[in-house]
């Protein structure tokens, strides 16, 4: 009998990650396959810059993921972030003449006002619901409380409508269904950080290759979110220009690069080779690094709003391949000057695998573990098998449409949403059409009765009756 499992897809600027993987009843994730595929020909600060390469690498790691199953794979869930992606706060008010409960319906309406922002050349992904406020008071859930000024707060998740449609474009020529579409430091968050964390106060902050994304939470509620087209690889390049190839610049990085070193750790009669004849001056190497990483380091700090700058009890947790950097702890503490500040070296829930890439928690593949936990619906298709008398016909076409309702692949929650709501609109109008058709014939008959039950109608009967039998005899 085939197994169920979910499979996951993370776009990332470095790499593509396909992972697979099975919810145990006790809670833990067991992950069943794990495959890798290089995007940095095809996609640059975790935007899709090559439609057809990227199509590529999906369909590569589409066949990896089936040979390692040795079952079709119907449907996948995607996670991605690029430069493009942001926070806005939106406010929408309403004032009331006299004192006015607030209601379900109320509330729709603030919400159905912030989904209708337009954003020039962007597009709504994700809005999110931060407070209201009654009259002068804040509250979460304001439904049942009277007032004369109702104000909803909202921060809404914007990226380039362009990006979302490459994406979308991507996965369609390589004939993969979409079961959803998760913005990736959304589900990281709630794989990395702790309710405390979340409620206290705090900044994630995940440093990728190209980019480094800024996540501030407070009170449970994200607050803030901006993509840094800031990352490890800007290190690198800058090793490279010490004239050597970018792939040495990487290995010197991982073998030397420290994201600080104390003053008295700097010896300058020491040299680290960059090739068999030349060598550069470690203090000149130190500095290097260390002045891009300060500039990483400062953008982070400047994305935290100021109004929660004081408030991040819960500290800065940093998460990534770049937090694997030595003393890049120490690093962030002397710009930020926060105490508490932590690595997330791994999610926050128990992952069953004997991968070493799994194994080794570094980091680098917590945000492919946040999107695998977030599936909830199975995406196996028909076991693959070779045998050339089996009856049973092989799942080798391209996956099918859902099979009912309206297709959702690559629609955002807000698009689903919508859809949803035109749906149900389109049916309340039906039936609305429906009850005044049933209305207004009931009307006419009524109104038939009344006129045939009137004086001057049932007169006119008489009178008519009454013609008819002096003329009739005549008419003989």
């Amino acid at each position: 009998m085939p197994k169920e499992f979910i499979v996951a897809i993370e776009l990332g600027s470095s790499k593509i990650t396909g992972i697979a993987g099975q919810k145990n009843l006790d809670g833990s994730l067991s992950v069943l396959a794990l495959v890798e595929e290089d995007s940095s020909a095809c996609i640059r600060k975790g935007m899709v810059y090559n439609i057809e390469k990227t199509g590529q690498c999906l369909t590569n790691i589409i066949t990896k993921l089936k040979n390692l199953l040795k079952q079709d794979i119907k449907q996948v869930y995607v996670g991605f972030c690029g430069q493009s992606v942001h926070s806005v706060k939106n406010n929408i008010n309403q004032d009331f003449m006299t004192p006015t409960i607030v209601t379900d319906e109320l509330i729709d309406r603030l919400k159905d006002a912030n989904n209708d922002m337009v954003y020039p050349e962007m597009k709504i992904f994700e809005p999110i619901n931060l407070e209201y406020k009654v009259d002068n008071q804040l509250q979460i859930d304001p439904v049942g409380i009277q007032c004369n000024h109702l104000e909803g707060n909202f921060l809404n998740i914007i990226l380039r409508k362009n990006f979302h449609q490459n994406l979308v474009t991507c996965f369609d020529n390589a004939n993969i269904i979409i079961a959803d579409m998760y913005l990736s430091p959304l589900k990281l968050a709630d794989a990395v950080l702790t309710d405390t964390e979340k409620r206290s106060g705090c900044v994630l902050v995940d440093l990728g290759a190209e980019t480094t994304t800024v996540s501030v939470y407070y009170r449970n509620i994200l607050r803030h979110l901006a993509v840094i087209p800031l990352g490890g690889n800007n290190i690198t390049k800058d090793i490279a220009s010490l004239q050597m190839e970018e792939s040495d610049a990487e290995k010197m990085k991982l073998k030397y690069a420290s994201a600080f070193t104390p003053i008295d750790k700097i010896d300058d009669s020491i040299n680290y080779p960059i090739d068999s004849d030349r060598n550069v001056k470690s203090s000149d190497f130190i500095a290097l690094v260390e002045d891009r990483m300060e500039e990483i380091i400062e953008n982070v700090w400047y994305q935290v709003p100021g109004e929660y700058a004081d408030k991040i009890l819960g500290g800065i947790i940093l998460t990534g391949g770049g937090s694997n950097m030595p003393n890049i702890v120490q690093a962030f503490h002397n710009y930020t000057n926060v105490e508490k500040i932590r690595v997330a070296r791994f999610v926050n829930f128990t992952v069953k695998s004997k991968d070493p890439r799994i194994t080794a928690h570094d980091g680098t593949l917590n945000t492919a573990l946040a999107i695998l936990a977030s599936g909830d619906m199975n995406c196996a298709g028909d076991e693959i098998t070779h045998d050339l008398f089996s009856s049973k016909p092989q799942n080798t076409a391209a996956p099918l449409r859902q099979e009912t309702g309206t297709p959702t692949g690559g629609m955002t929650p807000l698009e689903k949403a919508r859809l949803a709501e035109e749906e149900e609109r389109k049916k309340r109008q039906a039936e609305a059409e429906k009850a005044e058709e049933e209305r207004a014939r009931l009307a006419a008959e009524k109104a038939q009765e009344r006129k045939e039950n009137s004086f001057w109608h049932k007169f006119g009967n008489k009178l008519k009756d009454f013609g008819s039998k002096i003329i009739g005899p005549e008419e003989e």
